[in-house]
């Protein structure tokens, strides 16, 4: 099996979700690493990957995919033949898109905002803070009557989508002490085979 290249930094959600779903499917990944502090993701190198600039992108044999929950389909698409992580029904797809969106606009602008002021550096945004706790709120909604976030019997890209930025809201100091189900969920997906867990950040002094 080829072996895939992800244009990579250890510390962002968007390149662990894409990691944790190739360790999940078995795939063989190679990792290139991209010096975000040194503007590599500018040079046009690799805005000739992806001309909006951002991690991850992949190159799959001849295919270069980039963005994140893109990347998400495109390997469940080509290397999950039972159509789990994707399923096939109008309906059933158009749930899973439900937190896609829900991943590229509150949970990043909500937690993984969060956490890029914590890390980085900058003043809390309350704006921030109220999106974290909405989107808590609902997908303690959605947990408490289904196991997972778009199929109460097994893990979609939904879950992946949503996981890294989740599991590490504590990075900006944000507890998951009031929601229960989120962290079941979490505990559910982190018991899956072949799960990779992402990485701690270094503390701030």
């Amino acid at each position: 099996m080829p072996t895939i290249r992800i244009h990579d930094f250890g510390l962002s959600g968007h390149a662990h979700r894409v990691r944790l779903f190739c360790s999940l499917l078995g795939l063989p990944v190679e990792l290139q690493p991209v010096n975000l502090r040194a503007g590599e993701q500018k040079s046009p190198a690799f805005l000739a990957m992806n001309p909006f600039g951002q991690v991850p992108v992949i190159e799959d044999g001849e295919a270069t995919v980039a963005d994140s929950n893109a990347i998400l389909l495109y390997l469940a698409l080509k290397h999950d033949p039972q159509r789990t992580w994707w399923p096939e029904s109008p309906l059933a797809q158009a749930r899973v898109q439900q937190w896609l969106s829900a991943a590229a606009g509150p949970l990043a602008n909500g937690p993984g905002r969060m956490r890029v002021l914590k890390l980085f550096g900058g003043a809390p945004e309350a704006r921030a803070a109220d999106l974290a706790q909405n989107l808590f709120d609902s997908m303690e909604r959605q947990l408490g009557s289904s196991r997972y976030l778009a199929s109460a019997e097994h893990p979609t890209i939904a879950d992946i989508a949503m996981y890294s930025y989740t599991a590490r809201a504590g990075d900006g100091d944000l507890s998951l002490e009031p929601w229960p189900a989120v962290r079941k969920w979490l505990s559910d997906i982190e018991a899956l085979p072949g799960f990779v867990p992402m990485p701690e950040a270094p503390q701030r002094n």
